[in-house]
């Protein structure tokens, strides 16, 4: 192997070493499990957390909820096979299922950026269990905070076209 080899890989390695995000961009390093740790509890983002900070705690302490529940398994799909293969179910972890002062209960799923998987287990979710309230919370400065997902992506909608408008306005 030549020196040449030898830096590639050397190269390699520290790109490697140093990239410790999940593909949600979470910072998987020792000091971003530290920064999503709270009472020794080490949660799934940093977002997630700061809603349990946020409106559980407050919601535990005022009354308003009654109890909580952290990464609630659901199933979407059963495992089945097909042509001899064995087909994996599939599985949806819920970020919280609050239960309320007046008993109402709401599978919560705690959004900073919905993806494709998560539009789809959302749709799945809804069907295998049409019963049960399951709703995207999300965080954002520019609406006022913790809000329904769905009024975040239509803010941010109505912004992206407003841009769009005042750039072809400008030209």
């Amino acid at each position: 192997m030549s020196l040449f080899d030898i830096r590639i890989l050397e190269m390699n390695y520290n790109y490697m070493a140093k990239k410790k995000y999940s593909k949600f961009h979470v910072n998987l390093s020792e000091e971003g499990k530290l920064k999503r740790t709270y009472k020794g509890i080490q949660y799934d983002s940093e977002l997630e957390l700061k809603y349990f900070k946020e409106v559980i705690e407050v919601g535990l302490e005022n009354g308003t909820i009654k109890e909580y529940q952290r990464q609630v398994k659901y199933e979407l799909q059963p495992k089945c096979k097909y042509k001899d293969e064995n087909i994996l179910s599939i599985k949806y972890v819920a970020d919280y299922v609050i239960t309320y002062a007046d008993d109402s209960v709401i599978v919560w799923d705690v959004k900073g950026q919905a993806d494709a998987t998560a539009k789809l287990k959302k749709k799945m979710f809804h069907y295998r269990y049409p019963e049960i309230d399951y709703r995207w919370i999300g965080y954002s400065k520019i609406d006022n905070g913790w809000q329904e997902y769905h009024i975040i992506e239509k803010g941010r909608k109505l912004r992206a076209k407003e841009k769009k408008a005042k750039k072809l306005n400008n030209i």
